[in-house]
């Protein structure tokens, strides 16, 4: 059983990343080959349908429909627009960028998040006058969409890798505090992975902004259907921000603002409004989550990481070994795993990585946070393919940045990151 998963597994991973064949038909091709060849029950090979993740994408994106149908999403456009400023192109990728950062803090979700602000970024792409396809265009949505969830890994309740994480530390007697991941994570990974996303995109998608943002007249007063669509989006957004205080997951919170935006007297959506929800992306993320359940129902991420394990050098002593080791382990399964299923599959191996290295069990969990933000090709971030796909861009070029980062992120952040840990004492 656990070769034919291998075999299943690898021949899907190898379909995403290539993207010849459309993601949702992979996927639905991997439920199918999994239930037929009874690699796993069907509430296994199903799981990512029961998952909360998966309704919190369906909400962001209902939600993204009413934003744009009301005119929310222009609005909010121009806004950003004019706070950014017309000084250069570089001066909107960068800000693109820290608005996908900044929104970090307060939505904790990186589904969510890309669901509502890609609307907003092709509007605001719109508004600087890249309305056609184009680098200037593509730069844009892509610093939005990069920028809203490679920095975020090193936010603790900011996307479901770090939420897995946390949970699975949990189970190893160890809790995450916030501030110790922030302090520990952020500088390296996610203020300067900042930088390199804005280089990449400037880098590989060059542009020049021939006039000011196309803003229009004087903004006319908010109509019925904006004020209230206004106040849906800002009670999600107090709701997702206090969640600690409430304990209402984000994916109901998500489904509850969806639904009134569904109701025809409202005005929220046009009549068809489900026809614009992307529901190959669904099953996108449905089949991703099923293929990490699938992978550890079979015993598969048990044996990759036993044999990572025994082909690392992990002994006592050279931290720098240790350290690139446990990053270069992370890396390598979440190659098969993907980043949410990165830690479900690497989390019960923490005592004997930590015994083998004669580091603290702490900082091998922490290290994980190394393999799971260091992504080589977009499938293995959901919510990155999630926000490609929700403004038609092509993949390849979201797999041009992907790669481009992952080379600044191995060659400069992660030695920087090595520097800082040995600074803050936690090798």
């Amino acid at each position: 059983m656990t070769l034919l998963a291998a075999v299943l597994v690898v021949l899907a991973v190898a379909l995403w990343a290539s993207a010849r064949v459309p993601e949702y038909l992979v996927a639905l091709g991997f439920f199918t080959a999994a239930l037929l060849l009874r690699l796993a029950p069907p509430a296994v090979v199903f799981s990512g349908f029961t998952s909360g993740a998966l309704w919190l994408i369906f909400g962001g994106q209902v939600m993204g429909v009413g934003i744009r149908h009301t005119g929310l999403a222009g609005r909010i456009a121009d806004v950003a627009a004019r706070r950014l400023g017309a000084r250069s192109y570089g001066a909107v990728i960068a800000g693109a960028v820290a608005l996908g950062t900044f929104v970090s803090f307060f939505l904790p979700s990186a589904m969510g998040r890309v669901a509502l602000l890609m609307p907003v970024a092709a509007a605001m792409a719109d508004r600087y006058g890249f309305r056609e396809a184009g680098d200037g265009r593509t730069g844009i949505l892509l610093a939005v969409a990069f920028g809203t969830t490679a920095p975020a890994m090193a936010i603790l309740p900011a996307n479901v890798p770090n939420a897995v994480l946390a949970g699975a530390a949990e189970g190893q007697g160890v809790t995450l505090g916030y501030l110790e991941y922030l302090a520990l994570h952020f500088p390296v990974l996610g203020a300067l992975k900042a930088v390199a996303v804005a280089a990449v995109m400037l880098l590989l998608f060059p542009a020049r902004l021939a006039a000011k943002p196309e803003s229009g007249p004087p903004p006319a007063p908010l109509s019925g259907p904006e004020r209230l669509m206004a106040g849906l989006l800002v009670a999600a957004l107090a709701l997702w921000a206090t969640d600690t205080l409430h304990h209402l997951p984000p994916a109901w919170v998500s489904l509850a603002a969806a639904v009134p935006v569904l109701v025809p007297g409202l005005r929220l959506a046009p009549k068809r409004a489900l026809q614009e929800v992307n529901f190959g992306s669904l099953f996108f993320v449905a089949g991703i989550l099923g293929l990490g359940s699938v992978i550890s129902y079979t015993g598969l991420g048990r044996l990759l990481g036993d044999a990572a394990r025994a082909a690392l050098p992990l002994a006592p002593g050279a931290p720098a070994v240790k350290f690139a080791s446990l990053a270069a382990m992370g890396v390598a399964l979440s190659l098969v795993t993907t980043g949410p299923g990165l830690p479900a599959v690497m989390t019960p191996l923490v005592g004997p990585l930590a015994t083998a290295s004669g580091l603290p069990v702490r900082t091998v969990l922490m290290a994980e946070v190394l393999g799971f933000s260091t992504n080589l090709l977009p499938y293995q971030s959901p919510p990155l393919v999630v926000a490609s796909q929700l403004v038609d861009l092509p993949s390849r070029k979201a797999t041009a940045a992907s790669l481009a980062l992952f080379a600044l992120t191995v060659g400069v952040l992660l030695p920087l990151d090595y520097l800082w840990w040995r600074l803050l004492g936690w090798l």
